[in-house]
């Protein structure tokens, strides 16, 4: 149980405490699929939903989840992201993949960061999409790469 960082001695659940850790420069980049549909696809492809610009949507929902992952991951340490990026791709013939780039100078690392902002844009996309099909689905949501801290540099092998 010694590699669970997050459980005490006393194996109680507990926030990481980083005060002594160095301040560095923490990266992390994070994925998430959604499977539209072939009527999603098309509509969304030439801007033609009812709800609006679904994909601008997505994106500031995703930038703005983010910057508030804290509030909604309570054991994580409240960063304030000095860089945060969500785009969207719109892949034939049905999908959309999402990607978040997060950055700061910090003692913890920016993983949690950029996994809630693509898992918040997703599922944007999805409210914005729902009129249209319900048969829409997310994942994987995935952590792609990351650098700084004591781990270093990791990226996904495939």
């Amino acid at each position: 149980m010694s590699e669970l960082s997050h459980l005490g001695p006393d194996g109680r659940l507990r926030m990481v405490d980083v005060t002594d850790k160095p301040t560095t420069l923490r990266r992390a980049v994070a994925s998430a699929r959604v499977c539209l549909g072939a009527d999603v696809f098309e509509r969304l492809s030439r801007g033609a939903l009812a709800k609006g610009d679904a994909l601008a949507a997505a994106r500031i929902a995703g930038i703005q989840a983010a910057k508030r992952t804290a509030e909604l991951i309570p054991l994580c340490h409240g960063l304030a992201p000095e860089h945060v990026d969500v785009s969207i791709e719109l892949r034939p013939p049905a999908e959309a993949l999402i990607r978040a780039e997060a950055r700061v100078e910090a003692k913890t690392g920016v993983e949690m960061e950029a996994l809630v902002a693509v898992s918040v844009a997703a599922l944007t996309l999805y409210d914005m999409c729902k009129a249209v099909s319900k048969d829409i689905t997310i994942g994987p949501v995935q952590l792609e790469e990351k650098t700084g801290g004591k781990s270093g540099e990791w990226k996904r092998p495939c």
